[in-house]
């Protein structure tokens, strides 16, 4: 009977230290990137002449590893 009791209470004590760990977490302000574009041409300094779906599937994927699905 003791041993439960002391199980439960480390139990409680572990899911409120888990609790304030991950509030700490949370409340970090979210680093802010800059100098993102929106994907097409029409958001490009410089568009190319000829654009098709696989130019701007690849242009909305970038920078993610694999290629557009239809490439």
């Amino acid at each position: 009977m003791r041993n439960q009791i002391l199980r439960l209470g480390l139990g409680i004590a572990a899911g409120f230290l888990l609790k304030s760990v991950l509030d700490a977490r949370s409340s970090r302000p979210v680093p802010q990137l800059e100098n993102i574009r929106d994907a097409g041409p029409e958001a490009m300094d410089e568009p190319p002449e000829e654009w098709d779906m696989v130019d701007e599937l690849n242009d909305e994927s970038f920078p993610a590893s694999d290629p557009p699905a239809n490439y």
